[in-house]
This record gives structure tokens, sequence and C-alpha cells, in this order.
């Protein structure tokens, strides 16, 4: 039933809007009658004839110096086998998207149907004027190593086939690390690779190219070790036939250094792992399931160091460690192939990166509090922003060093400081939110479950790890709407708080609810009526323990959804009044306004408490905050009652947090015009700072600012974000999508951990229900 679910989802995530992952944007104005007689005929000869010219001004007028192919035939899809160029084209499309969001390097994904190498490669060469780069992706083997080498040979661009280098490139810096840190020599190891496809053969080319000894590799295909007296082996098989011809994976692997696994889950055994050397090092990297589970290997050897395919465990072998950043160095440089050189430099530059200091940026997204150089971190972690300013210019080096780079970079401190600034070091914020949800999940209470949008959210919840949902309304109702929409409930806790049942807690809860409200217009009676609300119960649910957030207001109006919140829970210490915050997710980076949703014409104390709360949910996200405080006037331009407030505010704001990098009253023009601000008021806090966080006089500028934002689609919104409240309650915005729902609930989970500190309840990690949402979080 899982497994149907979660195909249903993405192939909706797939078909739902515009079918497919990737759209063209123009980077030029195209709005005018002049600006489309530049774009098109006639102003665009003028860049074709200095191309006619020098054909190397293509790269000065065209997108070729930032375009990758990504392209395929379709023999070798996943592990789905030989399903056709059609077939493999959402994969490429992924890919595609992978190069954009981590190199901001664009793509056109191009299905080839032609299974003859030659032809293939033909095709290919072809399109060379179009592309400065290309990416090989799911070919065969043994045709995806032709193909490769002839287009290295016959085209003056990068040609990479990522099957087979990413793996070896991303385990080769693993490698390296291991052996460093179990004091093993690699021209000593004594190598087992099981498997002989394209990643084996070329993991086991740049093992020895990093100094390993060709006659220390045993290797296994499906047919057992590759030995002299076998007849099926094509050229590149032979040339690892190493073995005896009855040798068997557990004879092989007795005291091997080094196993490598790039074929099958679940075909090494514990007894295995037990026979291998001191201090053994295994790469177990067939996914979804590892030839040998974690857990299984560690069991076995206390001195092992484990590395695997999967990102729910230390040590992630993951391609996109490397192949975004290889390119971006090489079209960076323009350079004419991808070569040995390249490939060690990257080796290198990952290797060193693990023996670093991890950012803290890391360290949350794993939801760890120091991650080191050891036994579980000897390769960086996908989501670490300096892989794009480490591996990108090691690349681009190398390229030059080994003198095929026809554009040399001359100051290497402006190339670093440009990687940066192209996605924004702080861009990642969602991706380190929801990895740092999965690693400590909460429960989190949906008030408002009789709704389908709700139950859709709290699948996707469950499903990928995020938290443990628990639903609130007649459990009728929401079994007859799940059952219509095909969602999958089992197991998850369905709450009716009018039902008899709960009649106990809900006295419970009265109780505690009139010592808190008995002197504030409650009585007994009305205490016990009260409970019966669902958005009462589940914040005196997250008020006493019994789950850790709460998410509403889907489907009711704002001030009747935060009510109870501020009634039950109450404000944290020293908070006079709560303020709502959305965080938009520009293409520029992250942007945090407030406030958006609570407090209607704030006075200088309040705005200034507003500004303080902001900044310290800003750094919750592990970004540091840069504040504009806005108005119409620019630094006393006028002296309006208005605008003053906003100054008298920012002043209590630097008395009260004097290190807090935050300036106004300013308009919101000069806030993002680095130019206007430093010629006009250099002496800003702001200057030469990229604003990250906007505070606004009144409701009605931030409310209308964010929704002009939203409904211009200049930003995805996330939100709104409660701040001051004691315990974590997130309101919806009515008729929120599924999305939205998803990332209240991401940002839901982080707050409860924050505030709550613990670990999750080990009561809920005993349930039945815990043990299975666990494993199927791992799965997925």
């Amino acid at each position: 039933m899982q497994n149907e679910l979660r195909k249903q989802q993405a192939l909706e995530y797939h078909s739902k809007g515009r079918p497919g992952k990737i759209e063209v944007i123009p980077t030029k104005e195209a709005k005018t009658q002049r600006d489309l007689s530049l774009a098109y005929s006639p102003g665009v000869a003028a860049p074709c004839l200095e191309i006619a010219e020098d054909v190397e001004n293509v790269y000065k007028y065209t997108a070729k110096g930032n375009l990758v192919a990504v392209i395929s035939n379709g023999t070798a899809v996943l592990g789905l086998g030989d399903i056709g160029p059609e077939a493999g084209k959402p994969v490429m499309e992924g890919k595609g998207v992978l190069f954009k969001i981590f190199a901001d390097i664009d793509v056109f994904d191009i299905e080839i149907n032609e299974k003859d190498p030659e032809k293939f490669v033909q095709i290919v060469k072809a399109l060379e004027p179009t592309f400065g780069g290309i990416n090989l992706e799911d070919i065969k083997a043994p045709e995806c190593f032709f193909i490769e080498r002839e287009l290295k040979k016959q085209m003056q661009i990068p040609v990479m086939h990522d099957d087979q280098h990413g793996t070896a490139i991303i385990s080769g810096a693993a490698l390296l690390n291991a052996l460093e840190i179990q004091k093993k020599k690699i021209e000593k190891a004594r190598f087992v690779v099981n498997g002989a496809g394209a990643a084996a053969i070329s993991c086991s080319r740049l093992y020895e190219a990093l100094g390993a000894r060709h006659e220390n590799f045993l290797m296994f295909d499906r047919k057992g070790v590759l030995h002299k007296g076998r007849t099926d082996l094509d050229e590149l098989k032979i040339q690892y036939a190493n073995g005896k011809d009855d040798m068997t994976l557990a004879e092989a692997m007795k005291d091997a250094d080094v196993f490598i696994g790039l074929s099958s889950g679940n075909c090494v055994t514990a007894e295995m792992v037990k026979g291998m050397a001191k201090n053994p090092i295994v790469f177990a990297m067939a996914n979804p399931d590892p030839e040998i589970s974690w857990e299984d290997a560690t069991g076995a050897r206390k001195d092992i160091i484990m590395a695997t395919g999967r990102s729910d465990y230390p040590n992630q072998v993951n391609n996109v460690l490397g192949f975004p950043y290889i390119f971006r160095g090489a079209l960076d440089v323009r350079a004419k192939h991808i070569n040995e050189e390249m490939k060690l430099a990257a080796v290198k530059a990952l290797a060193d990166l693990a023996k670093t200091t991890v950012p803290d940026i890391v360290n949350m997204a794993y939801n760890e509090k120091n991650i080191s150089f050891g036994p579980n971190y000897i390769i960086p972690k996908p989501l670490d922003p300096r892989l794009l300013s480490t591996v990108a210019p090691a690349v681009a080096k190398a390229a030059m060093d080994s003198g095929i780079a026809k554009q040399p970079i001359a100051n290497w401190d402006n190339y670093i400081n440009n990687l940066n600034k192209r996605l924004g070091l702080d861009n990642q914020v969602m991706r380190v939110i929801g990895n740092k949800a999965r690693r400590d999940p909460k429960r989190i209470v949906f008030a408002e479950a009789d709704n389908v949008k709700i139950l859709k959210a709290a699948q996707i919840v469950f499903d990928e790890g995020i938290g443990y949902p628990m639903l609130l309304g007649d459990e009728k109702r929401i079994q007859r709407i799940a059952a219509e929409n095909g969602i999958d409930l089992e197991t998850l806790p369905i709450i009716d708080p009018r039902s008899d049942e709960n009649e106990e807690r809900r006295n419970k809860y009265a109780d505690i609810f009139l010592t808190k409200r008995g002197r504030r217009g409650f009585n007994s009676y009305e205490s016990r009526k009260i409970m019966r609300d669902r958005n009462y119960y589940g914040a005196m649910m997250v008020e006493c323990g019994d789950a850790d957030a709460m998410i509403s207001g889907l489907t009711k109006n704002y001030p009747d959804t935060i009510r109870p919140a501020i009634q039950v829970i109450g404000t944290e210490p020293g908070v006079s009044k709560i303020a709502g915050m959305y965080l938009m997710l520009t293409k520029k980076g992250p942007l945090f306004l407030a406030d958006t949703t609570v407090n209607f014409n704030p006075t200088a104390e309040e705005l200034a408490e507003i500004t303080l709360m902001a900044a310290k949910e800003v750094r919750n996200f592990n970004i540091v905050p840069r504040i504009a405080m806005l108005s119409y006037s620019n630094f006393g331009s006028s002296d309006s009652p208005e605008a003053q407030l906003v100054a008298k505010a920012r002043l209590i704001v630097k008395e009260k947090n004097p290190g807090l990098i935050v300036d106004g009253e300013m308009q919101a023009s000069v806030a993002f015009n680095k130019e206007l601000m430093k010629e006009n008021y250099p002496f800003s806090e702001l200057v030469d700072k990229d604003v990250n966080t906007l505070i606004f006089p009144n409701l009605a500028s931030g409310n209308i600012a964010y929704n002009l934002m939203k409904e211009l689609d200049t930003a995805d919104a996330v939100g709104p974000i409660l701040l001051g409240l004691n315990k974590p309650v997130h309101i919806l915005q009515l008729g929120s999508s599924v999305r939205s729902i998803l990332n209240m609930a991401l940002v839901a989970v982080v707050d409860a951990q924050i505030k709550s500190m613990a670990p999750t309840d080990e009561i809920v990690k005993k349930s039945k229900w815990w043990k299975r949402f666990r494993k199927d979080s791992r799965d997925h």
C-alpha cells in the first residue's frame, strides 16, 4: 500500500501544473518592441556576425558557456534497465534540476533513440556547437566506455559519463580518508570489488590512479569471480581477472582490507566482514539496499569504517557531491576535456574538505552538535554549502595546470566570491530544515484533520519521516475522506475531542485550562465546553507534553486559531506580544518578513520586540540576520510620527542587542540597492550587505507586501511562523496548498526540536506506529 501511495505522489509531482520539472526562462528583457528587435531580427544579426568572424565569441554572446546536455539512450535507467529514451526522460530532467540547484548550470536533456554506439557518437558530436559540456547518463556497459572514449577524442568540450566517474570520484575521496584513519597504505591494501559494471571498473581504475596496485584487486560479477579461465569476459573485465576459478566471495574477503560493493543488496554477511583484515573498510553502495546493512556490518566489527549510498546513515557516497562542481569548474575555464588530473583534483578537494571544521548550517541540517573528521565522517555532506567554492576551483586549477583550459582564471578570490553569489550560501535553507526535521521527528497535531489537504500533507509527513501526525476530528468522517482519496491512515492516531472515550483527558485538560484562565472570564462549565474545540484541545496537548507541535488555521479565521494558542500556551518569558513572520524563498535567497499577521499598529517598543523576535527566529534557520526596518523615509528624511517611530524602534533594538546588524528607517528600494545605499548613506550598518530580514512599520504594509510577492510568483512563501509563543503552534493561511502545509510541518518540527531540546518521547518510539514509521522513512 505504501509503495502504491508513493508511486501516486511521484506521478502527481511530475504531472501537476506544467508537466515535467524544467522550463526555459529568458535572461534578457523581452517586453517592448525594442527588446524584441534586439533579441531577434534585426538586432540579433550583430552577434551572429561577431561569432562568424571568431567562433570563440559564441561564449560571449550566447548561453553555450553555461549550458550542459544531459544525454541518454535509456539503455540503463536507474535499476530499471533498458526502458527506452522516453521512459528515461524524467531521470534526465531530474539530473538537470540537480545541475541547476547545486551549481547554477543550465541543462537541456536530450534523449536519443539510438543503440548503435558509433551512430550515437556521431549524433552527440554534431551537438558540439550548442553546448559547453556533455553529461552522458544511463547508457549500458560496455557501450558506455566506447561512447565516452570516442566523444572525448572527437570533441573539444568537456564530456563525462557520470555513472562511471561520479561514484569513482566520491568513493575515491572517502577511500583516502578511510585509509588514513585506519592507518593503511593504499599501495598495500587488498580490494574486493563486488560488481563489474561501468561504475566498478571506473572505481577500480581511479583507485589505481590514487596508488592502489592492480594485482591487489579481486572483482566479481553475477557469475562469480573474474578469472583468466572464463570465456565470457569482455576486454574491460578481462583486465581484472585476477581470481582463481573456484574462489567464492567469502573466500575473497578473507583478510581483505577494502570491500567495494556496486552490485545488489544483502549479498554480504556479517561472517564475511568478520573475516576481513584488521581495521576493515566497507563501502556497500548498492541502492536502496546495500550489500550489507549498516547495523550488521558495524555489529560484526567495531574497528570497521562503513559507507553506503543511503542518506540515513553516516558516510553517504552520493554523486551529487561531484558532477555539478566538476562541470562548474570545467565550464568556467572552458576546459577542452575532463581529464584524469581534474578528476583527481576533485577527489583531493573532497577528501580535504572533510577534514576542515564543519559549518554550523551543516551541523544543523543533520541535527548534530559537532560533525568532525572520523570514522563516521569521511566524506562531506551533500548539503555542505562549501562544496561549490571548494571543488569547482580545484577542478578549474587542474584544467589550467594540465594545459587544457582555454580561459584561465586570473583572480581566484573574485572567482570564489562569484561562485558563492551564484546560489547564495543561504539558498539551501529549506533543504537544511527538511534534513534537520528528519533527524529527530516530532509529534504534530493537525487540528483540522477532516480536510483532504491536511490528510495528504499528514501522509507525506509520515512517508518522508518528518514527524508523527496526530489527527483531530470525527474518526468516521476522517476515515471516509481518506478512503475516498486513497490516503493510508493505518496506525495513525485519530483523536476526537468530543468523544466519550476522551472524556477523562478532556476533563483533565479543562481543569488545567481553568487554572490558567479561571480569573480571566472562564468558569468550570465553560472550560469543559471549550475543550471540545479542536484548536483548544490540540493546544492543550502541546502544553501538557502529549504532542510536540500543532498546526491549524486552514479553514478558520486567523484570530479564531491564534486565540486558543495564546490562552493555553502563552508567550515566552519576557515577551509581551506575539508576532507573525513569513519566510519568502526568492531566487536571491531567503527573505524574512515581519510582522505580517498579528500587530496592527505597533508602538516603537513593540516594533523593537518584533525585530528582536524575528532576529532570534532567523538565527534558528542558521542564518545571520541582516535587518532593514522599513518606512517611506530614509534616515530622517521625514520627521513624521510614523517615520520617527521606526527610527526610535531601531534605537531600542540596538540598546538591547548592540551586535545585531540592523538599520533604518529606510525605504525598501534603498535596502536592496547596494550602490544607492553606499553612495548616499555610507554610514549605514547595511552597506555592502545583503539584507535578508524586513521589518514593516505596521500590519497593513507587511501583509500587503507578502501577498504581492506571493501572488506575483516572485517567491514561495513559508508561514506564517508565529514568534513569541512558549511552545510550537503554527497557523496556516486560509486555503493553503498541500506543499505549504508540508513546509509548515517542517518548520513546526524544527521549532519543537529547539524548544523541547529533548529527543522524541521514548514511549512514542516503542509504539507500533513508530517502528513502522522509522522503517518506512528509511526505505523511502
